[in-house]
């Protein structure tokens, strides 16, 4: 399975010392030169299933008017080129640039998701709560839908 990542939710996971989730749900991730250089302060040392690759192409046309941070570029063209099954993205706009190109998109949030489906956390509301201590915005409408989601409130 391909999966290429952009930093936020990386750092994100990294703040709230969640990293080990994404090789549980994936495996292995893929990144992006410029996202390895936007990681590096909060992620200094890789671990051995985060592994860098640079696209050989660029991304769409189509693309290049939207405003987008140098990881996400690279991220959508690595993606794109790769047919990656997932990327992982957390902005809006890159979301919406990706799955304009048809790709699969998952963020820090389904990411916490995807693990409690897998068996990897117990509860997902302490690592939203982690979240949000670290200034990652989550509106109580989307916070409960999550717990909803994963069947930690009812409805």
């Amino acid at each position: 399975m391909a999966v290429v990542s952009n930093s936020s939710p990386l750092i994100a996971l990294a703040r709230i010392r969640r990293l080990d989730l994404l090789p549980g749900i994936f495996e292995s991730v893929l990144i992006p030169p410029a996202v390895a250089r936007e990681i590096s302060p909060s992620i200094p040392v890789l671990p051995a299933w985060l592994r860098i690759q640079a696209a050989s192409v660029l991304p769409p046309a189509s693309l290049l008017r939207r405003r987008l941070g140098d990881g996400e570029w690279e991220a959508l063209a690595l993606a794109i080129e790769l047919r990656a099954d997932w990327i992982i993205l957390d902005d809006l706009p890159a979301r919406r640039a990706a799955e304009a190109t048809g790709l699969n998109v998952i963020g820090t949030l389904g990411t916490l998701v995807a693990a409690k489906r897998a068996g990897l956390l117990k509860s997902i509301r302490p690592e939203l709560d982690a979240l949000v201590r670290t200034s990652f915005f989550i509106s109580p409408q989307l916070y409960n839908e999550l717990l909803q989601a994963v069947g930690e409130i009812d409805s």
